[in-house]
């Protein structure tokens, strides 16, 4: 069992495709903690572009953010917080 998670709505409108995914991984990945996203029955290492792709999450679906540790709180935020923004709104007004 996760020692934190939290559920977050997608809110990019072309869904986790290669932009929020390679933020997501990365953040993940320099923190040194282990997140996993899960949709659904689909579980992915959130470090992970691929598997993060893989989980064809759409914009509205529902993912938690778990880690098994409680010290990572403060990352677990961040990408909630990466989750919970339309990066393709960004996008378009740039």
């Amino acid at each position: 069992m996760p020692a934190i998670s939290r559920t977050v709505t997608l809110a990019s409108a072309n869904g986790l495709h290669a932009r929020p995914a390679q933020l997501l991984a990365q953040r993940a990945k320099i923190s040194g903690h282990r997140f996993t996203i899960t949709k659904g029955d689909k579980t992915a290492n959130a470090a992970s572009l691929l598997a993060l792709m893989s989980l064809g999450a759409q914009r509205g679906d529902l993912l938690t953010i778990s880690s098994e540790v409680a010290e990572a709180e403060p990352v677990l935020a961040e990408l909630e917080s990466i989750l919970a923004t339309d990066h393709d709104a960004a996008e378009v007004g740039s």
